[in-house]
């Protein structure tokens, strides 16, 4: 939608009169809307989008071209462009009116461009695409990702544009690992398992999670000492243990793990994360 001015002028006799001034709306024959099937988004997983092309004229539109920013932003702290979202290779569908069409010719680079485009009168234009969220996808929790599709809405109009946001999932993450200090031990030594447990995610693991992290001994330990985090855990309150089947777990609730933190580079947009970490220490006699 345009809104145009208009004034005449009178001369005469060396005198200048204006007229008033008129005002009316130009309307196009395009709508276009946007919308984003997936809700949410983590960093390497992909969101499906459809925009709706609308030709509400009797009039045809030829030779369109769609575009869709893909997200792009200017990185924090710096001033390049980084395109958090990578278009899905041969993932387009075109449909008109409800009739899949063969794939137009589609271009990408700093966003996305779908070239030739023909709308005849009263028609309906529909792309669905599937697009990745990459290493340039803010993964904090809050964060969001807002991807503009835009048109030419036809002369004196001008370009008519539709946007969608995806919120990224909030959620944590947990990776764990184990490892044994000595790898050689003698009958009635110390030995040591160390766990790690990493969150990758942008939401910390609390005690009402009821994280618990279970093992079984073979060979069956003996004189537990059992650390968190640096801190000894008590048997019945931190840990509970079976020496004679060997069978060790964390109580409900004693496992949290801080959410990971993210770091953008200023200048090439790369998103770091750093992972939340939380040891568990487990020693005793074999």
């Amino acid at each position: 939608m345009a809104t145009f001015f208009n004034q005449a002028t009178l001369s005469y006799g060396g005198n200048v009169v204006n007229s008033n001034t008129t005002e009316a709306e130009l309307l196009s024959g395009l709508e276009i809307t946007k919308t984003a099937i997936t809700a949410s988004y983590s960093q390497g997983e992909s969101v499906v989008y459809a925009i709706t092309l609308s030709n509400m004229s009797s009039t045809p539109y030829n030779t369109l071209t769609v575009t869709d920013d893909l997200g792009a932003y200017t990185i924090p702290g710096g001033t390049e462009t980084a395109v958090p979202l990578t278009y899905t290779v041969g993932s387009l569908l075109y449909y008109l009116n409800g009739v899949l069409q063969p794939t137009p010719t589609v271009i990408t680079g700093i966003g996305l461009t779908v070239d030739g485009i023909d709308l005849p009168g009263g028609s309906t234009a529909l792309f669905i695409y599937e697009a990745q969220a990459n290493e340039f996808a803010p993964i904090a929790a809050g964060s969001s990702i807002t991807n503009t599709a835009s048109t030419d809405g036809g002369v004196g109009v001008g370009e008519i544009s539709a946007s969608a946001t995806v919120t990224v999932r909030e959620a944590p993450s947990l990776t764990i690992a184990k490892a044994v200090c000595p790898a050689i031990v003698n009958d009635n030594d110390l030995i040591t398992y160390t766990v790690i447990v990493q969150n990758l995610g942008n939401v910390a693991v609390v005690a009402t999670d009821g994280v618990v992290i279970s093992d079984v001994f073979n060979p069956i330990l003996s004189d537990l000492t059992v650390t968190l985090d640096g801190e000894t855990l008590a048997e019945g309150t931190g840990y509970t243990y079976n020496e004679l089947t060997g069978e060790f777990a964390t109580v409900n609730g004693a496992i949290t793990v801080p959410a990971a933190t993210y770091t953008v580079d200023p200048e090439s947009g790369i998103i770091t994360t750093t992972p939340g970490v939380t040891v568990l220490t487990v020693t005793g006699r074999i």
